[in-house]
């Protein structure tokens, strides 16, 4: 009887924490909410790779799985690889094989300290695709930017990017240089350009070696909301294409993914849902 219930009581006390990468223990998502993991913390299985150069055996350097997480440019390449010379042939993504259309996706990244490629122009950048229908470097599809800029001290994660091919109605604030939340004023509309800013804030991790978690939450083509650390940051209605995969990107630092989850709906949530 006394070995039954010590081995219901692990049973629940597993349950409640769940065990993810290489031990780490952390409240079961999956169990209490409906999350899925989307990266298992093993290998690459319900996901694909790929660079520019279409060098399969680069990408999985590129893309190194390390203690649980996804680590690009890792001690395999050196402080600074092929830094401004135009090649950029690791720039590239791992994909999802799966399309999706209405769901909430979150993950943790944090910066490292290598440099590569176009970093002159861009910092550390990286980002995430989101309803991409071609998988070519760079993607038709949605971009919820991660960038950090060192030179100005700024923050750019949660920044929209909207490649050709691709469109939604944003919520500029007055300057029109950033997004306004429609809590204080900000309303949809048709906008220029291609990158659009999230709105500044100070509720982020850069060089310090400290994780950021990140939301993206997509409702087909009705609207999409980018959180950085709990915070709503950007946000987009009447979003084109509606649905697709999904890429993580390498392009110009050093950068861990972890904690990559999913959840799934059937039916379009209101947005208010997600602004409270």
């Amino acid at each position: 009887m006394t070995i039954r219930f010590l081995r219901e009581g692990l049973g629940r006390l597993l349950v409640w924490c769940g065990v993810i990468g290489f031990g780490s223990l952390i409240p079961n998502s999956q169990a209490e909410e409906g999350f899925v993991p989307l990266f298992n913390g093993e290998n690459f299985d319900g996901l694909y790779l790929k660079i520019r150069s279409g060098d399969a055996e680069m990408a999985k350097r590129v893309f190194a799985i390390e203690k649980g997480m996804i680590h690009v440019f890792d001690d395999s390449f050196p402080a600074e690889y092929k830094l401004d010379t135009g090649e950029n042939d690791t720039h590239g993504l791992f994909y999802t094989k799966k399309s999706y259309s209405k769901y909430v996706l979150r993950f943790e990244y944090k910066w490292g300290e290598r440099i590569a490629n176009n970093f002159g122009r861009w910092q550390y950048d990286a980002g995430v695709y989101y309803h991409v229908t071609d998988d070519t470097v760079w993607p038709v599809g949605i971009e919820y930017q991660i960038r950090y800029d060192h030179t100005k001290g700024r923050n750019h994660t949660g920044d929209l990017i909207r490649p050709k091919g691709a469109g939604y109605l944003w919520y500029p604030a007055e300057d029109g240089k950033s997004f306004l939340h429609p809590h204080k004023g900000g309303e949809p509309m048709e906008v220029g350009g291609w990158l659009h800013f999230a709105s500044p804030t100070e509720n982020h991790h850069a060089l310090d070696g400290k994780w950021n978690r990140c939301e993206i939450i997509v409702m087909g083509g009705d609207y999409v909301i980018h959180k950085l650390n709990g915070e709503v940051v950007n946000m987009a209605t009447s979003v084109q294409p509606s649905e697709g995969i999904i890429g993580f990107q390498s392009e110009t630092a050093e950068i861990f993914y972890r904690n990559i989850e999913i959840k799934e709906y059937d039916e379009i949530v209101p947005m208010e849902t997600f602004l409270k």
